[in-house]
C-alpha cells in the first residue's frame, strides 16, 4: 500500500472515548508508514492531552457561546475555516464527530476537498432541531461511513439506509498494565482511599454514564462492605449535562455515604493506568456507548468491570470476561460490584485480559480501517 496522507479530526483535545479513539488510531496509522495529521479546535490553547507518532494542530477557536446550538454552529465555521486556509492535498480527510463532520461537508460543496469519511460513535437524541438536522447532515453527506460497534452499524443501516464497516476500539497493553508502579500507592495516599474496596466509575456526572443509579447500586455495597469507596473520575464534555448533576448531587447529599463518594474529575492522563491499577472494579453499566473504550483499559490493567447487559458490551465480552446487570436497576448493578471483587470477579479479569484486551491492539483497528479506505481510494483514482 502507498504512503496515504491522512487528516483525522476530533471534537476537542481533552480526555473522552471518541478523542482517545482518534489519537491512538492516528498513532497506529503512523507507526504503520503513514503520513497522519490530527486536527482539534482548542479554545484553551493547551493542545492535546496526550502525545502520538501521529502530528497534532490545534485549531484556533473563540470561546464558544453559552447555547450548545450556538457552539456548534461557531465550531463548523472554525474548523471550515482552518480546513480552506491551510488546504492541504490529505488523500483521506477523516472526521470523528458530527461537528467536523459538518465542517467537511461544507468544504466539500465548495469543493475545496473531494469528500470525507465519518466515523459514527453514537448518535445523540437532541430536542433542537438544528442539531439533529446537522447531526444527520454529518452522517449523509460523508462518501462513506465507518462505525465502532455492531449495534451502530445495524443503527445505520436501519436509520439511514447505509452499510457501514466496523473499526473496533483498541487498547495498548504496554500503557495499560497489571505490573505495579510507584504511582499506584501514591496516587492511593493522594485520593485518602484507605484500605477497603475501590470501585471506579469513568465518565463523569451525566445520564448516559447511568450515574446516579451507581449510586444507588453504591449504597446496596456499601450496606454489606463499609470499607468501600466509590471513585468517580472524568467529565469532560462538551454537552450540558448540569441538571443531571444537579440531581445527582442532591441525591448524594441524602444519601448518608457522601463521605464515601470522591468525585476526582478530570485525571492527568499519566496517572491513569495507576488509577485503573487501585481499583477493586470498573463500574460501567452506561446506558448507551458506542463501544466502551475504558472497559478494554481496564481489562488491560486486569481490573475487574461491571457493564450493562446491551450491546455493543455483549458483541466483545462474555459472561467470563466481565460482570454483566441490568442498568435499569441499581439492585442488580450492585449483586454485580459485589460479585466483581470476588474470587469470580477477579478471575474474570485475568480472562478479559488474555483474551478480549490481548486480541484488540490499536494496530489490529488501523489495519481494518485502511482497508475500508481502499473503495474510497479506488473511486477517487478512477474519478481523477
Amino acid at each position: 500500500m502507498k504512503r496515504l496522507r491522512i487528516a483525522l479530526y476530533t471534537h476537542s483535545t481533552n480526555p473522552r472515548g471518541g478523542v482517545v479513539h482518534t489519537l491512538e488510531l492516528g498513532n497506529a496509522l503512523a507507526e504503520a508508514g503513514h503520513d497522519v495529521t490530527i486536527h482539534a479546535p482548542d479554545p484553551a490553547g493547551k493542545g492535546f492531552f496526550r502525545d502520538t507518532a501521529a502530528r497534532h494542530v490545534s485549531i484556533k477557536a473563540a470561546p464558544a457561546p453559552a447555547s450548545l446550538s450556538g457552539m456548534v454552529a461557531q465550531r463548523i465555521g472554525e474548523i471550515a475555516a482552518h480546513i480552506r486556509k491551510h488546504g492541504e492535498s490529505y488523500d483521506i480527510h477523516h472526521a470523528q464527530d458530527s461537528i467536523n463532520a459538518n465542517a467537511l461537508a461544507d468544504c466539500t460543496e465548495s469543493e475545496d476537498i473531494r469528500g470525507f469519511i465519518r466515523t459514527v460513535h453514537h448518535v445523540d437524541q437532541y430536542a433542537d432541531k438544528q442539531l439533529l438536522a446537522l447531526q444527520s447532515r454529518a452522517i449523509r453527506a460523508a462518501e462513506r461511513c465507518f462505525s465502532v460497534s455492531r449495534v451502530w452499524q445495524d443503527f445505520l443501516r436501519g436509520a439511514y439506509q447505509i452499510e457501514s464497516g466496523i473499526v473496533p476500539n483498541g487498547v495498548s497493553l504496554r500503557r495499560y498494565s497489571p505490573e505495579p508502579a510507584l504511582r499506584d500507592t501514591a496516587l492511593r495516599t493522594d485520593l485518602h482511599l484507605g484500605g477497603g474496596p475501590v470501585y471506579l466509575a469513568v465518565g463523569g456526572v451525566e445520564a448516559r454514564k447511568n450515574t446516579i443509579n451507581i449510586l444507588r447500586a453504591f449504597q446496596h455495597v456499601f450496606a454489606i462492605v463499609p470499607a468501600a469507596r466509590l471513585v468517580i473520575a472524568g467529565g469532560a464534555s462538551l454537552l450540558d449535562h448540569s441538571h443531571y448533576q444537579a440531581l445527582f448531587r442532591a441525591e448524594l447529599a441524602a444519601s448518608g455515604i457522601k463521605d464515601r463518594v470522591l468525585l476526582i474529575g478530570q485525571m492527568a492522563d499519566a496517572d491513569m493506568p495507576s488509577l485503573y491499577r487501585i481499583a477493586d472494579a470498573l463500574v460501567f453499566p452506561s446506558v448507551k456507548e458506542g463501544f466502551g473504550l475504558v472497559v478494554l483499559e481496564a481489562l488491560a490493567s486486569k481490573t475487574p468491570v461491571i457493564v450493562s447487559r446491551i450491546a455493543p458490551f455483549t458483541e466483545y465480552l462474555t459472561e467470563s470476561d466481565c460482570s454483566f446487570a441490568d442498568p435499569l436497576d441499581p439492585a442488580s448493578i450492585g449483586q454485580a460490584m459485589l460479585r466483581a471483587i470476588s474470587v469470580e470477579g477477579r478471575a474474570t479479569a485475568l480472562h478479559g485480559r488474555n483474551g478480549v484486551a490481548a486480541r484488540m491492539g490499536w494496530d489490529k483497528s488501523a489495519a481494518i480501517q485502511l482497508a475500508l479506505y481502499q473503495p474510497v481510494l479506488h473511486k477517487e483514482v478512477q474519478n481523477a
